[in-house]
């Protein structure tokens, strides 16, 4: 491959059109047509390409359906009861608050699968109630939210492991369950952080709620916390295939906003919508390109020249998911984590599989790389969205956030040497049988 072949030409078409401003999605699907082009194949394969893989991947249905019940949860008013319960949980501890923070996307995390609707969310009421009255600096405050949102698409459902799940061919509902115990074990890490940041800097202790209110709170939240409990055991029990427990999130978000709580009206309902319909079409776009580009990739026969490359080096499984996470985590300093998932993990999959590294694993790791990428400077997305929510200087988000970002790194490197913490439920839940 030269620099003149309609590869290298293509890779630099859609690096020069995404430069450009125009949306990731569509410069690969514009640098795929011109290799097409240039190579003499027939340019329709990209519309082909595109419309078999939307419209015969019944999983991708998933992604806009966790995205709706998501919207729907933040116009009701079930987030907000789901903060007070979590207040009733560990509220009363020094640093309460920031407690609340993490135990609320531990929850969460079973309803929407997405970190940004978890910061957007969740994540803005957080910060108004942690900066109210001075109680957390505003930095701090959008330090803490930015990283527990990433909680959230590791412990499921989770939608980085849904289009994981696309291009790997792996159990989502394996891939699910293997999140539980890292998401839970990230968490805890988090929760160490807190603590030990209470006592230093003395956060204060919230008022406690009075035992007379607890019954009516833990009444109120119930509805919201039955919402992981039933998705999750309607998977698991095989009632449902995880697509169709998307829409079972959605619809059960809207009953319980519409019925119970009497939160969510009309315009409410609409914005959802819209909002729902924005966020999935732009995702949407995304995957339709990297299934053009995929072809192309596939055609020029770069994962099994690269799986020979690795091959060559001798590689053990450890070393490679080891150069792996170091490619992730530079990759995620500087892209969106569904371009890696549809480029750059396609071409990794082949080596993997012929190390015999497990793919639910893989798919684990890959996916916590990805997640600490949304946090890791100087891209960093939530990063620049808890900035934008809580005014803080992103400098200073960044600073507070680094002792997080150390216990989530120590997590991404207990899973990657000990492959049991991810793989033990799964093997309960019969995988591997």
């Amino acid at each position: 491959m030269t620099l003149t072949s309609p590869f290298s030409l293509c890779i630099t078409a859609m690096t020069a059109l995404a430069l450009l401003g125009l949306p990731i999605g569509l410069s690969m699907i514009c640098g795929s047509i011109f290799y097409l082009w240039m190579s003499g194949l027939d340019m329709g394969t990209a519309a082909e390409q595109f419309l078999n893989g939307m419209y015969f991947n019944y999983i991708i249905l998933a992604v806009p359906l966790f995205i709706l019940a998501a919207e729907i949860m933040n116009s009701g008013s079930m987030t907000e009861r789901l903060l007070r319960f979590c207040n009733v949980l560990v509220g009363r501890f020094r640093g309460g608050l920031a407690q609340i923070n993490i135990v609320q996307s531990i929850i969460f995390a079973g309803m929407s699968g997405s970190a940004i609707a978890d910061a957007a969310g969740s994540g803005r009421m957080m910060q108004n109630m942690m900066t109210a009255n001075n109680r957390y600096t505003p930095s701090y405050a959008a330090a803490l939210t930015a990283v527990t949102s990433v909680i959230g698409p590791i412990i499921p459902p989770s939608i980085p492991m849904v289009i994981y799940a696309l291009v790997s061919d792996a159990s989502i509902g394996y891939l699910f369950i293997a999140g539980m115990a890292p998401g839970l074990l990230m968490a805890s890490l988090l929760m160490v952080q807190v603590g030990w940041d209470a006592r230093r800097k003395n956060f204060p202790v919230e008022p406690p709620v009075p035992l007379r209110e607890i019954p009516r709170i833990t009444w109120q939240a119930l509805p919201t916390l039955m919402m992981p409990v039933i998705l999750l055991g309607c998977i698991y029990s095989g009632v449902t295939t995880p697509t169709e427990a998307a829409a079972l999130a959605a619809a059960y978000a809207v009953l319980v906003s519409v019925l119970f709580y009497r939160s969510l009206g009309w315009r409410e309902g609409y914005a959802a919508l819209l909002i729902s319909a924005k966020t999935s079409a732009s995702i949407g776009m995304m995957i339709g390109g990297a299934l053009v580009f995929n072809y192309v990739v596939t055609i020029e026969n770069i994962p099994n020249a690269l799986s020979s490359l690795l091959q060559g080096w001798d590689l053990s499984p450890i070393q490679f998911l080891l150069l792996v996470n170091v490619i992730l985590l530079v990759l995620g300093c500087l892209l969106e984590g569904t371009t890696i998932l549809l480029i750059i993990v396609p071409v990794l999959i082949p080596t993997a599989n012929a190390l015999g590294i497990d793919l639910v694993h893989f798919g684990v790791v890959v996916v916590v790389n990805i997640m600490l990428g949304l946090v890791t400077p100087p891209y960093g997305l939530l990063l620049f969205i808890m900035a934008n929510i809580s005014g803080a200087p992103t400098k200073l988000i960044i600073r507070d956030s680094l002792p997080f970002l150390f216990w989530m790194v120590v997590c991404l490197g207990l899973i990657t040497f000990f492959p049991e913490i991810v793989l033990w439920l799964p093997r309960q839940a019969g995988y591997g049988a």
